[in-house]
C-alpha cells in the first residue's frame, strides 16, 4: 500500500508552547484536542479542543483548565452510546502526597465538558483508552520507581480497576491499544532508552508475548486498516528526529518507515482518523518559528 502526502496545514499555535494531540471524527466533524502551555512542562498547562467541518478551517470550541494542575497529554474516546470521553493527566502543583493524578472529562456536544473526574490510582498515568464492545480498557504507567505498566478495566467509564501488571523492568510508559476482531489485545509500547515493544494477549489479558519492535519510538499511536495492517504514527531518534507514519508487521513486530511527516526537535504525539482512503493526522512540531499543531492529510492506495 503506498502513501501519499496530500497536505499539511498548520492549524493551531496561539499558545507560546502547542502539543501532544488526539483526534476524533465525531457528528461529521473532525476535532482536536492539544495542550497549551508557556513551555513544554510547565505549570499552565491547559487542554485546548478544536473543531473543523472541513479539516482545513478550525474553531476553537472549548479550554479545561484547572488552577491545582498542569494538564497534558489528553486522548479522545467515544461510548458505545455516542457520549465523548477525554482523559488525561494532572501533573500537581501540590505534590505533598502525591505528583500525578488522571482524570476524565465527559460531554454530549464536544463544546460543553463536564468537571474532571479523577480516575485510577495516584501516581499511575493512564495513558490511552481502548474499547472492546462495552469493555473499556486503559494502560497505566508508574510514576517514579519501581517502574511497572498496569493494565485497567472500567464498566462505568469512572471506576478502573487493576486487571494485571503487564510489563515492568525498564522504564516503559506511552502506548496504543487495539484489538483485533477476535479480541486478542494489541498494545504499542514505548521504552526509554531502549527500542519499543509490541505486544499481544488473549482474554482475560493478563499474559503477555512481546517483541522488539527494533527502534526507539515516542508518542505512539496507529490503528488498524480494513485488510487488517498496522499503521503507526511515532516520533523516531534516529538520524534527525522527526514523526513518521510506520508499518508495524504483527508476525515479526517490526517497525518500517512509511513517510516521514515535515516535522523536527520536539514532535509527535498523533491522532488518527480514516476516512475511506483518506487519513488525517494531527501532530506537533517544532520544525517552524514555533511549536505548533498541524494537521497531515495523506491517502493510502493501493499497490500496483
Amino acid at each position: 500500500m503506498m502513501l501519499q502526502l496530500q497536505q499539511v496545514n498548520r492549524i493551531w499555535h496561539q499558545a507560546p508552547h502547542n502539543a501532544f494531540t488526539d483526534l476524533l471524527d465525531f457528528n461529521g466533524a473532525l476535532w482536536c484536542v492539544c495542550r497549551e502551555g508557556s513551555t513544554h512542562v510547565s505549570g499552565d498547562g491547559a487542554l485546548r479542543i478544536l473543531r473543523s467541518a472541513d479539516a482545513i478551517n478550525w474553531h476553537s470550541v472549548a479550554l479545561i483548565q484547572d488552577n491545582a494542575a498542569d494538564l497534558r497529554d489528553a486522548k479522545f474516546s467515544q461510548t458505545p452510546d455516542g457520549k465523548l470521553l477525554l482523559l488525561g493527566a494532572g501533573a500537581l502543583h501540590d505534590r505533598s502526597r502525591y505528583s500525578h493524578q488522571s482524570y476524565i472529562w465527559q460531554s454530549e456536544d464536544g463544546v460543553n465538558w463536564s468537571a474532571a473526574t479523577a480516575v485510577g490510582e495516584h501516581n499511575i498515568w493512564l495513558w490511552r483508552m481502548a474499547w472492546q464492545h462495552k469493555n473499556l480498557y486503559a494502560l497505566g504507567y508508574k510514576i517514579g520507581k519501581p517502574h511497572f505498566v498496569r493494565l485497567y478495566h472500567s464498566a462505568d467509564q469512572c471506576n478502573f480497576s487493576a486487571v494485571a501488571d503487564i510489563y515492568s523492568g525498564s522504564y516503559a510508559n506511552e502506548s496504543g491499544l487495539l484489538f483485533n476482531s477476535s479480541g486478542t489485545m494489541l498494545c504499542l509500547l514505548r521504552r526509554d532508552p531502549e527500542h519499543g515493544l509490541f505486544g499481544q494477549s488473549q482474554p482475560p489479558y493478563t499474559d503477555w508475548h512481546w517483541q522488539d519492535i527494533g527502534c526507539r519510538i515516542g508518542g505512539p499511536q496507529w490503528l488498524q486498516l480494513p485488510d487488517g495492517r498496522l499503521l503507526c504514527c511515532v516520533r523516531l531518534y534516529d538520524n534527525e528526529v522527526r514523526t513518521s507514519l510506520c508499518w508495524l508487521d504483527r508476525a515479526t513486530g517490526r517497525l518500517t518507515e512509511a513517510l516521514a511527516l515535515p516535522s523536527g526537535g520536539d514532535c509527535s504525539y498523533a491522532g488518527m482518523v480514516l476516512r475511506g482512503d483518506t487519513l488525517y493526522i494531527s501532530y506537533y512540531s517544532s520544525h517552524e518559528d514555533t511549536t505548533a499543531i498541524y494537521l497531515a492529510v495523506v491517502s493510502l492506495a493501493a499497490d500496483d
